[in-house]
């Protein structure tokens, strides 16, 4: 996971980053149970970020503005990215962000909409 140094007003913050391999492994960690973007869009769930140190939410899009139909971290706003390859990509966005879905202009964790997904079902 790639850490990185933040100036702060007590001196410096080692952050864990919200990297690919994160969003990548909360895919597959949830693959099955409704908590991904392909088993739970006909639900209405969109692809969402949620900044959990200003409660902002934001919808997933391609670097363009477009929404995406699952997590991509290239769209987020330039103030929760960290670190960008030289061609631009995004690998790592602050640590208070995590993924989740928009639905009725709620925000929900993977968990939760997990949880949704499985009582639709029942």
């Amino acid at each position: 996971m790639v850490a990185t140094m933040i100036a702060t007003e007590t001196g410096c913050e080692r952050l864990q980053a919200y990297t690919p391999a994160r969003l990548e492994s909360e895919n597959q960690c949830y693959k099955g149970s409704g908590g991904i973007s392909q088993e739970n869009h006909r639900h209405r769930f969109l692809p969402a970020f949620l900044d959990t140190a200003t409660g902002r939410v934001y919808l997933s899009r391609h670097p363009d503005g477009r929404r995406a139909p699952i997590h991509l971290l290239d769209g987020l706003p330039e103030r929760l990215i960290l670190q960008r390859t030289a061609s631009g990509k995004v690998i790592a966005v602050k640590s208070s962000v995590t993924s989740g879905f928009l639905r009725d202009r709620r925000f929900y964790t993977r968990e939760q909409a997990a949880r949704a997904i499985s009582r639709q079902r029942l």
